[in-house]
């Protein structure tokens, strides 16, 4: 047994739990791997910009004359330009810039965007990715940067002990129909579309909860949620969590796993806010707390 998960053991007995060391180890791995990926070369921590196009041309570069500044020295002073009609979006390389789209060298042409769990197209100059997203049909410039002062300044993710009793059964409760949901984001005036097929509903500490969720993998819901410990313990936005669902319309949603959105640890994501009916009259001491950059 590992110190680390020995430790998580007897924080996790003090305070009067008694899960299994197997099911002591499966949440320490679930969170390694957030933390793991978080960490990686295409992980959160490296999303570095955002520019929402404009009607016309959109230039880019690391000239401060651009709509949209690159980091200074990690590109050309005029990259290319962005254009953008309303709808699609086509690139035109500068001269010499040597940017890449897919790997491939690239003057001109359409790109592709992440509507509907497309693919975007990677547009690549060294440790810089552009890609465009469609958010409710605003269309945005991402940047990433392997070495973003995000990524420089990370630390680790903070968690609660675990305890056994937050692993919660509950029902789903399907909609007749699902809905369409256009769903605020931390980005004022930035609308997310999403399908919420039903809602679920648990007891935890002796009180009946219902929240909405969205639709997710096949066998899976996700619950976006806020509760008493947001802004105090936890992220003030909330927190996000997926649940299994079962053939008999039970749902396992574990709030140990509960963890942090993206944009606890970049200004530049676009992370949906809960739906009203998801501030739950209890404070969820479990899952990850606010994230805190160590001096």
């Amino acid at each position: 047994m590992s110190i680390k998960l020995a430790v998580i053991m007897a924080t996790t007995l003090a305070a009067g739990t008694d899960p299994d060391t197997n099911y002591l180890k499966a949440v320490q791995e679930y969170r390694t791997r957030l933390e793991t990926t978080l960490k990686s070369d295409t992980g959160w921590l490296t999303v570095a910009g955002l520019h929402w196009l404009k009607p016309g041309e959109n230039s880019f570069g690391s000239g401060p004359g651009n709509l949209f500044v690159l980091p200074a020295g990690k590109a050309p002073d005029q990259a290319g330009v962005f254009r953008f009609d309303g709808k699609k979006v086509s690139l035109k390389a500068a001269p010499g810039a040597n940017l890449r789209v897919n790997g491939k060298p690239f003057t001109e042409g359409p790109i592709q965007n992440d509507a509907n769990e497309a693919t975007p197209d990677a547009i690549t100059l060294g440790d810089l990715t552009i890609t465009v997203i469609d958010r409710g049909g605003k269309i945005g410039l991402r940047l990433r940067d392997k070495s973003s002062k995000y990524r420089k300044a990370f630390t680790h993710r903070d968690w609660y002990p675990v305890k056994a009793h937050y692993r919660i059964n509950g029902k789903f409760l399907p909609y007749p129909t699902p809905k369409k949901l256009r769903v605020p984001t931390v980005i004022e005036g930035v609308i997310e579309e999403h399908e919420a097929p039903g809602e679920i509903e648990f007891t935890l500490a002796g009180a009946t909860h219902r929240a909405q969720v969205l639709k997710a993998s096949p066998g899976q819901l996700w619950l976006i949620f806020r509760d008493r410990t947001s802004g105090k313990k936890t992220y003030p936005a909330g927190r996000f969590l997926y649940g299994d669902l079962h053939a008999d319309s039970t749902v396992t949603f574990d709030f140990n796993k509960a963890y942090n959105p993206p944009c606890a640890f970049t200004p530049f994501a676009t992370c949906p806010l809960p739906p009203r009916q998801n501030s739950l009259k209890a404070a969820i001491e479990a899952g990850e707390l606010t994230y805190h950059v160590e001096p």
